[in-house]
């Protein structure tokens, strides 16, 4: 069974003490001192309720599975599927338009009556 690209995860791979902010971070693509900085900022604010959302957030989240991405660019296409599942869809449904134009343009070049392309494909042959 393979793990949900989707879902939040603590980061234990990127901790500096339970997790959670390095899994913010990595849900959200926002960098991890930031997130960081502004959970001790919003914790001196509020009196300190942040404390005990981040522990419980630490103990009913999941780790974050190794491997869970294939390299960096495989990340921030999931972190943009997360924050924007729309336009991610918009994107993909781009780049396959894309495809198809390239292919459509292959195909015609292909079946035209390109002299000078038969002859360099009889040629190659």
């Amino acid at each position: 069974m393979s793990a949900s690209r989707t879902k939040f995860y603590l980061d234990k791979q990127n901790k500096k003490f339970l997790g959670v902010c390095a899994g913010i971070a990595d849900y959200t693509g926002i960098d991890v001192t930031v997130v960081r900085v502004g959970t001790v900022i919003l914790s001196l604010v509020t009196s300190g309720w942040v404390i005990p959302a981040y522990f419980i957030t630490a103990w009913l989240a999941p780790c974050k599975p190794f491997g869970l991405y294939e390299d960096a660019e495989d990340a921030k296409f999931w972190q943009g599927v997360r924050s924007n599942p729309s336009r991610s869809t918009a994107e993909v449904r781009s780049k396959f338009r894309d495809l198809d134009r390239r292919l459509a343009d292959i195909e015609t070049l292909y079946t035209s009556r390109n002299t000078r392309l038969a002859d360099e494909i009889d040629a190659l042959r």
